[in-house]
């Protein structure tokens, strides 16, 4: 590894798995069955209370999903992690652990689309609050967070809006408040920064996004870096008499993802145990190429402005290389026109593919506004702030000079 902030975390290693196969096989394999079988009912009753850490049923827990889990683990440093089948099970399923009705969330409305969608409709008919406001701006943070805030979400580059947001200085205000902070850390894997050190409690990733290996499968993590004193929080505080820093895991894998039914099935985690292996080569490639294709794109007349944490004349280049080194992702926007020219633009690439999706082996690239949040009325769209001539580009492992090429022709 290039860089030796001490933000960043450990390598990834290819484990081996800790259990013998019959077959001697060396890849983790998958235990795709519903339920395990026990020799006795008292084995039986020890395995549902959770004192032998033996498998009951997939819904709860999975050898394969348990390994993927452990590998995550050790891959960034967290205490505890939970598998589940999407990004957005990892959101809602945080926010089922340690929100409650009259409580609220400070965040920003920069946030992906169903992430902004989930907080202002979904959790709001639960009782639950969404604060928004600059995340940017130290003081308009500490307003907004009161004895009701159960968290205060980010995400560590917002899609597609693409701030860098200032981690330990948001950790600081929510930890001063007695409120942990939650992000989503999707856009920048490990072992590229080490979320805890930056001062983040709970971290949620779409390991669809670059663990998945090529988009091979959807699923999400909820990372627990058990640095938050969950005695502070009315949702949570009882618990931690009996379970001290260890309550939100507790909470979360004893009851509610066993009743929100959303954990990881095991042929996810075999097709992401795969993916993992090989991250740090295709981030290594796909980020340097995403810089590259930046630089280009300023240089052409027709494009209007290029966003990239990683050029050094944007505006979050300094807080985004103090976190990120340089390698904050393989996704910029940039701006052409006006919609009618995005849409041609869109219409003409030949290498480029036109579809939704982030950090894919291949190229993508999408219309936001008439995408991701088409559905928004216009009083929400205005609250997004999504320009309807930014076009969001996902940078895969194609030779940069073939993308160059495509997006030439595509202006011509």
């Amino acid at each position: 590894m290039k860089q030796e902030q001490n933000n960043i975390a450990t390598p990834i290693m290819c484990a081996h798995f800790p259990y013998k196969d019959a077959h001697g096989s060396i890849s983790m394999p998958i235990y795709s069955g519903a339920a395990f079988e026990f020799d006795t009912a008292e084995e039986m009753e020890d395995a549902f209370l959770g004192k032998s850490g033996k498998h009951t049923y997939s819904r709860i827990s999975n050898p394969t999903v348990e390994f993927f889990e452990n590998r995550i683990k050790e891959a960034s440093g967290a205490a505890h992690v939970l598998a589940v089948s999407s990004g957005m099970a990892a959101i809602s399923t945080v926010f089922m652990t340690i929100a409650y009705a009259g409580s609220n969330i400070v965040t920003s409305p920069h946030l992906f689309g169903n992430t902004f969608s989930l907080f202002i409709f979904t959790l709001q008919a639960f009782g639950v609050e969404a604060r928004f406001c600059n995340l940017l701006d130290k003081e308009e943070v500490e307003r907004n967070i009161d004895d009701k805030t159960c968290a205060v979400f980010t995400e560590i580059i917002t899609n597609p809006h693409m701030e860098a947001i200032d981690l330990k200085m948001l950790s600081q205000i929510a930890h001063k408040k007695g409120v942990p902070l939650v992000a989503d850390s999707t856009i920048v894997p490990w072992p590229h920064f080490n979320a805890s050190k930056l001062g983040v409690d709970l971290e949620v990733v779409s390991s669809t996004k670059y663990l998945s290996g090529g988009a091979t499968s959807i699923g999400g993590l909820i990372l627990d870096h058990q640095t938050f004193d969950w005695s502070r929080s009315p949702r949570l505080g009882k618990l931690t008499q009996m379970a001290g820093k260890r309550a939100f895991q507790v909470k979360l894998r004893a009851e509610i993802s066993r009743n929100m039914g959303a954990y990881m099935s095991p042929h996810t985690a075999y097709l992401q145990n795969l993916g993992l292996e090989t991250l740090e080569l295709r981030y290594a490639k796909t980020s340097a190429s995403c810089l590259e294709l930046a630089k280009f794109l300023q240089t052409i007349p027709a494009v209007k402005n290029v966003n990239y944490n990683g050029l050094k004349d944007n505006p979050f280049y300094a807080v985004s290389h103090a976190q990120y080194g340089d390698c904050p992702g393989a996704m910029l926007t940039f701006a052409l026109e006006d919609r009618a020219t995005c849409f041609a633009f869109i219409n003409r690439l030949k290498v480029i593919r036109r579809a939704t999706n982030l950090f894919d082996n291949k190229t993508l690239i999408i219309h936001p506004l008439s995408t991701i949040y088409v559905t928004l009325s216009p009083e929400y769209k205005k609250m997004v702030e999504v320009p309807d001539n930014m076009l969001r580009l996902s940078v895969g492992l194609e030779n940069p000079e073939d993308l160059k090429a495509d997006i030439l022709q595509a202006l011509a």
